[in-house]
């Protein structure tokens, strides 16, 4: 059986924080909609202390922050994103086009359609995610999304030349200087000034994600993609230190940050507890870090592998890193997780920055229902049909007419009839309303 050698908060907290965050956004969206372009700037100036005419980032500014970053910088975030394009489109690739004959003269296919318009959010107040950049719109545009547009917050008081080269080199289209509900709203409901898109995508804090979670259906989402989760499976095979660095890692993400370690060694469970307060004495962004750590961290010890791919899978969480003897076991048996890390010579890290896979992943147990970005979120899979023949109407008119009588549908059996009159002449049985 688990056994918790340390919990996070308790629940009920977590809950009435989380009841807190909806009403906010939800009155925040209302104002959006109501008021535009001065709702948003209101609270830009409030939440951001940011405050311009047009938040939409000119073409001097954009050349200006690139102008900011060395030569070694840009190549960076060159290679980074060269290393998203390409396994973004060997997936491209994988989704192919379909029509096919199922029976003689009926044919049925399947198109992958981009999505017209795209706003990728790209959080950064606390720091500069260049990285969501590269995970969003790089990933629309080889999908073959129309337009893109990006939202990132201010950093410092200004747009982060790093994001905003990152969005330029990815291809944005139009790059604002926005952050939080505003920038979300603006994006899904438009304004005077900001031309709405049918999706949003991209991580964010909690407003954020709520936010786009109260949009859904009035524009497509790729999924809910809020603060940041880790959990770690490990076993004797790895030490203390590398389990503390990786938990730590993510944890200073955000004060929110549930950070787990699911071991079936207590001995090492033990000594990883031990190396997170020493690395949180010297850790540059520990306070940050030891806040997560205190609310949301965890240590469950387990039995065996068994029960540790059990509550793996009962956490869900978003980023799952396995440094055990066998993580293939882990791998042919998990079914609920935002992205695997398979053996120490990897790393989260590697994921969320450079190593091509997408580093926008579902979090708060929604890796149950759904995977991560990726190129086939921005497509839309819409079948078609033809039909060939005049024996293929009246046959397949005949099956059609009786089973939407069976359901009390005349004007669909009519549908049918008209067909299997014209083209299979009175021979043919099908059903009528006087039936």
């Amino acid at each position: 059986m688990a056994r918790y050698l340390k919990q996070g908060r308790d629940p009920g907290l977590i809950a009435e924080a989380d009841a807190k965050v909806r009403a906010i956004v939800e009155s925040t969206l209302a104002d959006i909609a109501a008021r535009g372009d001065a709702a948003v700037r209101e609270l830009s100036v409030k939440f951001d202390g940011w405050d311009r005419d047009d938040y939409r980032l000119t073409d001097q500014e954009i050349r200006d922050c690139l102008s900011e970053l060395s030569s070694r910088d840009l190549d960076d975030i060159r290679f980074a994103q060269e290393q998203v394009r390409n396994f973004a489109r060997h997936q491209r690739e994988a989704l192919k086009d379909l029509e096919v004959e199922t029976l003689p003269g009926i044919v049925l296919g399947h198109r992958n359609i981009p999505v017209n318009s795209v706003g990728c959010y790209v959080p950064g107040g606390k720091y500069p995610l260049l990285a969501s950049a590269h995970m969003s719109v790089i990933t629309a545009r080889v999908a073959g999304v129309g337009r893109v547009v990006t939202c990132a917050p201010p950093y410092q008081g200004r747009p982060a030349p790093a994001i905003v080269a990152a969005q330029h080199l990815a291809g944005a289209d139009v790059i604002y200087c926005l952050g939080g509900i505003q920038a979300v709203g603006a994006m899904a409901l438009g304004t005077e000034t900001i031309q709405p898109v049918d999706m949003i995508v991209g991580p964010g804090n909690a407003y954020v994600a709520e936010a786009k979670r109260q949009l859904f259906g009035r524009v497509g989402i790729d999924l809910l993609a809020g603060p940041t989760e880790t959990l770690i499976i490990a076993d004797d095979t790895v030490d203390g230190e590398i389990c503390a660095t990786d938990l730590l890692g993510q944890a200073e993400h955000g004060p929110t940050t549930p950070a787990v370690l699911l071991t079936n060694s207590e001995k090492l469970a033990r000594e990883t507890m031990v190396e997170v307060e020493r690395l949180l004495g010297i850790l540059p962004t520990a306070e940050v870090a030891r806040k997560s750590w205190q609310d949301y961290g965890e240590v469950i010890v387990c039995d065996s592998y068994e029960e540790m791919v059990a509550e793996a899978d009962r956490i869900a969480s978003e980023h799952v890193q396995v440094m055990t003897r066998d993580p293939d076991y882990f791998l042919e048996r998990m079914t609920n997780y935002g992205a695997l890390f398979l053996g120490p010579r990897t790393n989260v890290s590697y994921g969320d920055k450079v190593i091509g896979t997408n580093h926008t992943l579902p979090t708060n147990k929604a890796a149950r229902y759904t995977g991560g970005l990726w190129v086939g979120k921005f497509l839309k899979t819409c079948t078609y049909q033809r039909v060939l023949t005049d024996e293929a109407s009246s046959m397949i008119g005949a099956y059609c007419s009786r089973l939407c009588m069976l359901e009390g549908f005349a004007g669909h059996a009519e549908q049918a009839n008209i067909r299997v009159r014209r083209y299979g002449g009175r021979n043919v049985p099908y059903a009528t309303a006087a039936e």
